[in-house]
C-alpha cells in the first residue's frame, strides 16, 4: 500500500466533539488538555469534559480504569461538551468498549490495535476481538493504528526503556488528531519544552512521539480528509482557558483583593475540591495563606478562627467532608462571622461516585445543621462563571456577617471554557468596616445591629472592643451568653430575618425567551448549559419555551414566584430526584415537573430536547 497521498481535502464544519480514553495511566487527561489549549489559542470556543476513573488504581486494562477527556470546539458560542462524539480515540479494549455507544454513526474511530491482545480483550469483557466485525467497519470509519509500536519507533534513537518510550503514546495519538483537526502543533511543542525542561530526553521524546503522530496522518492514505472549524466570533478582549477550580481560586484572589482582606483558605483534600488548594497554594504573592488542616473540622475551625481575626476565610470540601463541617457550621452561624464555604459536589451518598458529577447536596447546603441554622446559598452554572460567583458569595458574606454556602460540582471543577481576563482595575470594592477602637470608656455592644441586621465585625485587639464570642445563644444587643425562651425566640427569628433581607441586595430573577407562555425550564447549577442550549434548539423549532437559571438558591430572587406563576408548565431539570423542585413546589405552590438523573454524568441536550418537547405537547 502506498504511504503517501498525492491530495487530501479539507472539509469545513462548524463545530465537532472528541473524546481521548484509554486506561488512567495512558495520559488520556494531558491529550485532551493540550488539545483544548490548543483549539481555544485557533480562537474556538471550547467546553470540556474530564471524565476519571473513581479508583485511585484500578488493575489495568479494565473498565474500572478507563480515563477520558472529552473536548467540544466550535466557531460559536457553545454551553456544553457536546452529546455524541465525533471522533473517538481509544487506547485500549476497555476504553472501546466503555465509549463507543457515545461516538455518532459515520463517526471517526481510531484505534490503538496493538493493545487488543487477548489478555486485555478478556479483562475488557470481550470474549472476540472486536475490531474483526464487519459491522464496525460499516457504523463507523474505523482507523486501526498500531500506536505502541510507531511510537517506540519514533523515540528508538533517544535510549529510553520500553516503559518511557510507551508513555509518550498519547502524545502520538494527540498528533494525529491535531492533523485530524488541523491544529497547529506550536503551543504543545511550547508545552513540552517548559515541561519537561530539566528532562531533555523525554522532552524530546514527546516532541517526536507528537510530530510523528502528526505526519502519520499526513502521509497515511486511508486518512482521506481532515475537518477545520474557524475560529468564534467571541466579545474582543484577552482570553484564556480557564477550568472551574481555576476560576475559584482566582475569584477567591479578587475578593480578597477588593475588600482588603488577607485570604486564609482552610482545607482538608478531597475529589473533586483539591485543585482550589493546590492553585492557591501558589499564590503567596498576594497575601494567601493556605492551611491543610489534618481532618475537615479542622479546617473550618481554623477558618472561623482566622475570621474572628478580620481575615476572609475560606474553606472547601465535597459532600461527605460538608457533613463533617456542619457543626462548625452552625458555630459560625451563631458568631455571626463571614465565611465561605465552598462544596464541590459529587456522586454520593458517603464516599459514592467521587470522580464522577452530582448536584445532590441542595437540600445538605439549607438544611443540613442542626436547630434553626439559615445560610444564603449561591451556585455557579459554569466554569467561568466560579469567578463572579464566588467573589458574590463573599460580598454577601461581609455585607450581612454571615457564613454563605458556594455550590460548584465536578462537571464544572474539572471542566472548562474561555474566560475574558477581566480588568482588575474596573473591579468596584467590597466594602469591609470593622468598627475603630474606643477610648471613652463606652461599652462595646457586639451584637447591635444596622438596617441589614449585620452586627459589626470587630477585631481582636482593637482597644475598648472585648466581646464575648461562642456557639451557646447570645443576648441581643450584649451578646452575652442567654438562655431565656423570649431571647431565643428573637435571636432566632433575627438571624433568620438576616438572611431573608440578602433578597433585597441581589438582582431580581431574569429568564430567557418568552415573559410568559406554556413553559418555563428552570435550572441551577451546571445543568445551566445543557439547559440554556435545548431551550434555544426547541425554540428554533417553534417552541413557546422560556430559560430561568437560578444564581441565588436561598434566599431566592424577590420576582422569582411572580416569574413561576406566568407559565403554564415548569420543568426543573436537575442531577438529583428533585431537590429543587421541591422547594419550588413548597414555596411558591407551582406544580412543577422534574427531569432527574443521578449516574454521573451531566445531561446530554438531546434529552432534554425531547423532555420538553413532550411536555409542549
Amino acid at each position: 500500500m502506498s504511504t503517501i497521498t498525492p491530495q487530501k481535502t479539507i472539509r469545513e464544519i462548524q463545530h465537532a466533539t472528541v473524546r481521548f480514553c484509554g486506561d488512567s495511566g495512558d495520559g488520556m487527561q494531558l491529550a485532551g488538555t493540550q488539545f483544548t489549549n490548543t483549539s481555544a489559542l485557533a480562537g474556538n470556543d471550547v467546553a470540556t469534559f474530564p471524565d476519571y476513573p473513581a479508583e485511585i488504581r484500578a488493575p489495568r486494562g479494565t473498565k474500572a480504569g478507563v480515563s477520558g477527556f472529552q473536548i467540544h470546539f466550535a466557531n460559536k458560542d457553545i454551553f456544553t461538551p457536546g452529546d455524541q462524539l465525533d471522533a473517538l480515540v481509544a487506547m485500549n479494549p476497555a476504553a472501546l468498549a466503555t465509549n463507543l455507544l457515545d461516538l455518532t454513526v459515520g463517526g471517526v474511530l481510531i484505534v490503538n490495535s496493538d493493545e487488543f491482545s487477548d489478555k486485555d480483550l478478556k479483562l475488557a469483557g470481550f470474549s472476540t476481538n472486536p475490531l474483526d466485525d464487519e459491522n464496525l467497519r460499516r457504523k463507523f470509519q474505523v482507523y486501526l493504528v498500531d500506536m505502541t509500536r510507531l511510537t517506540r519507533l519514533a523515540v528508538e534513537e533517544i535510549g529510553l526503556g520500553t516503559k518511557e518510550s510507551d508513555r509518550c503514546r498519547n502524545f502520538f495519538a494527540v498528533g494525529l488528531v491535531y492533523w485530524l483537526y488541523d491544529r497547529s502543533l506550536e503551543p504543545t511543542l511550547r508545552y513540552i519544552d517548559d515541561k519537561f525542561s530539566k528532562k531533555p530526553q523525554v522532552a524530546e521524546a514527546n516532541r517526536r512521539a507528537l510530530k510523528a503522530g502528526f505526519h502519520y496522518g499526513e502521509t497515511m492514505e486511508m486518512f482521506a480528509s481532515q475537518f477545520r472549524v474557524s475560529p468564534a466570533k467571541l466579545p474582543p478582549g484577552r482570553y484564556r482557558n480557564i477550568m472551574g477550580n481555576e476560576a475559584t481560586a482566582y475569584g477567591l484572589i479578587a475578593a480578597a483583593k477588593r475588600s482588603g482582606c488577607e485570604l486564609f483558605y482552610g482545607s482538608y483534600p478531597i475529589t473533586p475540591a483539591s485543585d482550589i488548594l493546590h492553585e492557591l497554594s501558589k499564590h503567596k504573592n498576594f497575601g494567601v495563606r493556605t492551611f491543610q488542616a489534618e481532618d475537615e473540622i479542622a479546617a473550618i475551625t481554623a477558618t472561623i478562627g482566622a475570621s474572628y481575626c478580620g481575615a476572609m476565610g475560606v474553606t472547601t470540601s465535597s459532600g461527605p467532608g460538608i457533613a463533617l463541617k456542619q457543626e462548625a457550621m452552625g458555630l459560625a452561624v451563631m458568631t455571626e462571622l463571614p465565611l465561605v464555604i465552598i462544596n464541590v459536589q459529587r456522586g454520593g451518598p458517603s464516599t459514592g461516585l467521587p470522580t464522577k458529577t452530582e448536584q445532590a447536596d441542595l437540600l445538605q447546603a439549607l438544611c443540613g445543621r442542626n436547630g434553626e441554622c439559615p445560610i444564603p446559598i449561591v451556585a455557579a452554572r459554569s466554569p467561568a462563571d466560579c469567578f463572579d460567583t464566588v467573589q458574590e458569595a463573599w460580598r454577601i458574606a461581609v455585607r450581612f456577617m454571615t457564613p454563605v454556602i458556594f455550590l460548584s460540582d465536578g462537571y464544572i471543577a474539572n471542566g472548562s471554557e474561555p474566560w475574558r481576563v477581566p480588568d482588575a482595575s474596573a473591579m468596584s470594592p467590597i466594602e469591609v468596616q470593622h468598627p475603630p477602637g474606643r477610648s471613652d470608656g463606652s461599652t462595646f455592644l457586639p451584637y447591635e445591629r444596622n438596617e441589614r441586621l449585620a452586627r459589626p465585625w470587630a477585631v481582636p485587639g482593637t482597644p475598648g472592643l472585648m466581646h464575648r464570642i461562642g456557639g451557646l445563644e447570645k443576648q441581643d444587643i450584649t451578646g452575652n451568653v442567654n438562655y431565656e425562651a423570649g431571647n431565643h425566640q428573637h435571636m432566632i427569628n433575627t438571624r433568620d430575618r438576616k438572611v431573608a433581607l440578602v433578597a433585597d441586595d441581589i438582582p431580581l430573577q431574569e429568564v430567557t425567551g418568552p415573559e410568559r407562555g406554556k413553559l418555563l425550564v428552570v435550572s441551577w447549577g451546571g445543568t445551566y448549559g445543557a439547559c440554556a442550549t435545548a431551550v434555544n434548539d426547541v425554540r428554533e423549532l417553534g417552541g413557546d419555551v422560556a430559560h430561568c437559571h437560578l444564581r441565588y438558591l436561598h434566599p431566592f430572587p424577590k420576582n422569582l414566584g411572580e416569574v413561576l406563576w406566568r407559565y403554564e408548565k415548569v420543568l426543573v431539570p436537575e442531577l438529583n430526584l428533585g431537590q429543587l423542585r421541591m422547594l419550588l413546589r413548597a414555596e411558591y405552590l407551582v406544580d412543577a415537573v422534574g427531569h432527574n438523573k443521578v449516574q454521573g454524568r451531566p445531561f446530554h441536550v438531546t434529552e432534554l430536547v425531547e423532555k420538553i418537547q413532550q411536555l409542549l405537547q
